[in-house]
């Protein structure tokens, strides 16, 4: 789950089944009951049927919980943070950060660090488009140190810089007497 859209589904979903719930979270639910196998298998295929996957294996989950942890951190929050992001995403899910980075770069075939770049370039991408933030502004509000720094790994990421893709961006656009 990674939106509201995605809880009030998963919600919707446990109230069909008649199941109470105390917690509906990106990627977690605790219910207040204990529920059957026969329960547990038709929540598994309702919840296909709404596009999500009931997981079990403790790997998966944690995957889940890390990919949540940023995608929340890099589109939904607005929260500055002030620590190493090994150091907050371990404080955050109560895991050692090497063994969820070992595990995630095993799994995903990808780093934690790569999948980051990529949310936040999309972010970046997404905040340009929307023309309300200078990249000054962008570079902050995405936790780089500088505006250097997000500029070459934007570029790195697209081929662009930042100034560019605005650029392309307003060059797709054409004003009504245009048209």
């Amino acid at each position: 789950m990674v939106s509201n859209r995605c809880k009030i589904a998963v919600k919707k979903v446990l109230r069909k089944l008649g199941l109470h719930f105390v917690i509906v979270d990106l990627g977690e639910v605790e219910l207040m009951e204990n529920i059957s196998a026969a329960q547990r298998n038709q929540l598994r295929i309702d919840l296909l049927e709404s596009g999500f996957e009931l997981m079990d294996d403790k790997r998966a989950i944690l995957i889940e919980r890390i990919k949540n942890v940023i995608i929340e951190m890099v589109h939904h929050s607005d929260e500055i943070i002030k620590m190493n992001f090994s150091n907050y995403l371990s404080e955050k899910l109560d895991q050692d950060y090497m063994y969820m980075s070992n595990l995630f770069s095993e799994v995903q075939g990808t780093t934690i660090e790569q999948f980051v770049i990529a949310h936040k370039t999309e972010r970046i991408k997404e905040l340009i488009i929307y023309g309300e933030l200078n990249i000054t502004e962008i570079a902050w509000k995405m936790n780089y140190s500088s505006v250097a720094h997000l500029s070459n790994q934007f570029k790195k990421v697209t081929g662009l810089s930042p100034t560019h893709f605005k650029k392309l961006k307003e060059k797709k656009r054409s004003s009504l007497e245009d048209i």
